[in-house]
């Protein structure tokens, strides 16, 4: 059974959805990211949020994100668990917005409150991510 609260950050990625979590079991795709990002293979793969400590070791953090250090320091499990959801740590950027989908945070953080963190791993995290990078735009 998958643990879809642990491969899920705090901050509401799905770790589970990414293509350098899934780079772990497959050697193929971790073959392709590393050509792809020009490092080596050994690196092409990541553990998720929670297992690496609040860092993305293939970006080369050593330290752990603003997000992770707050949600850590209270003792929370996602950041919609805070007084203070929604803060400045989730704020959403321009940077890297077409390659991240770091903007989906609060949407996914929204959902995780309502829905429970397996539920929204089964039926809703993977159309989230889809729709932020193919979907159209709707008034």
């Amino acid at each position: 059974m998958t643990d879809y609260k642990n491969m899920t950050a705090p901050c509401g990625l799905d770790c589970f959805n990414c293509p350098m979590y899934r780079a772990l079991s497959d050697e193929g795709l971790r073959g392709k990211i590393a050509a792809s990002m020009k490092i080596d293979p050994e690196k092409a793969a990541c553990r998720g949020c929670r297992n690496e400590s609040g860092t993305i070791p293939f970006l080369g953090m050593t330290e752990p994100c603003s997000v992770y250090r707050c949600i850590a320091g209270k003792g929370l499990d996602f950041c919609s668990e805070c007084g203070d959801f929604p803060c400045d740590h989730l704020h959403p950027y321009a940077d890297m917005a077409a390659a991240v989908p770091h903007n989906t945070k609060v949407f996914n953080l929204c959902l995780i409150k309502r829905m429970g963190v397996e539920e929204w791993a089964k039926e809703k995290a993977r159309k989230v991510k889809k729709t932020y990078f193919t979907g159209k735009f709707k008034l």
